[in-house]
């Protein structure tokens, strides 16, 4: 599951990636984002079992992205905007003024 914030006073919008507890090991959420640094957003795994982490990023732009799995296993989230060859798209439109 991907969600998106309202964006922040400064135009930022938080993401929250979260993957079903029947997934198992380590995971990070790796991207243009974050440079594709496999260590700047590992998953955690909450009392329910899932994993999530967020990260926060400018409005108005859309972002490859994949996950990380243990043994250097790649995969895409089912939930994702778009895909291409980096993996998947999440869209981060401008928010409509109030």
């Amino acid at each position: 599951m991907i969600t998106r914030s309202a964006p922040d006073k400064d135009g930022l919008v938080t993401i929250t990636f979260t993957l079903p507890a029947e997934v198992s090991g380590p995971i990070s959420v790796v991207g243009e984002f974050n440079d594709w640094d496999p260590y700047a957003h590992p998953m955690t795994i909450g009392t329910d079992g899932r994993h999530t982490t967020t990260v926060q990023v400018p409005q108005g732009q859309s972002y490859a992205f994949r996950y990380l799995r243990e043994g250097g296993a790649w995969s895409d989230d089912p939930e994702a905007d778009a895909y291409d060859h980096r993996g998947g798209i999440v869209h981060v439109p401008v928010a409509a003024a109030h």
